[in-house]
């Protein structure tokens, strides 16, 4: 339902073609979606056999080369279920879970040294993202509250596997001084 309400308040700002609103997505949403061309195109059509967008009359541009772009613009019952679809996702909530703890809660099997390298290139490749994120261009209202959401997380993440290397760090400190004086 979430790829549903992206499509339609996208098309709520203005009539789109399915290939702007894949650039736009790719461009500016990729970091906290992850709706694909296929996916977005098929979800295009689904919401047009149900009459929640049409086709915005004489602006189908058409070239040999590929299909012809077809101009979507919300219907009235497409404004309906959008806001039907925006209440139930304000108010909902969905516990996340972070599938990198996995590593963490069996890292002990490793050599200490060994996980802080590993958990350092997971910190260069969340730096990476991050540096990512921050180049997305500002977008006008609320966007910017989900880029702001994004960046946000993404540094506390930072921050938290930072305190994990600097536990982890000092573990390995202890265990080579123990090691030497045996």
């Amino acid at each position: 339902m979430e790829r549903q309400l992206l499509l339609l308040g996208l098309l709520r700002r203005e009539d789109m073609h399915g290939y702007r609103l894949n650039e736009f997505i790719e461009r500016d949403l990729a970091f906290c979606t992850d709706v694909k061309k296929p996916t977005a195109y098929y979800l295009l059509d689904k919401l047009a056999e149900q009459g929640y967008i049409s086709e915005v009359e004489g602006t189908t541009e058409a070239d040999s080369n590929r299909p012809p772009r077809i101009t979507y613009h919300i219907t009235p019952a497409g404004e309906t279920h959008f806001m039907e679809l925006l209440r139930d996702n304000l108010s909902h909530f969905e516990r996340h879970t972070f599938p990198g703890d996995i590593g963490i809660a069996f890292m002990d099997a490793l050599p200490a040294g060994e996980a802080v390298q590993r958990l350092q290139a997971r910190r260069q490749a969340m730096q990476a993202f991050l540096a990512e994120m921050e180049q997305v261009p500002a977008h006008q209202g609320p966007l910017n509250l989900v880029v702001d959401h994004h960046v946000r997380h993404m540094r506390a993440e930072i921050d938290w596997l930072d305190g994990v290397l600097d536990w982890l760090e000092s573990a390995t400190d202890i265990e080579e001084e123990s090691s030497s004086r045996d």
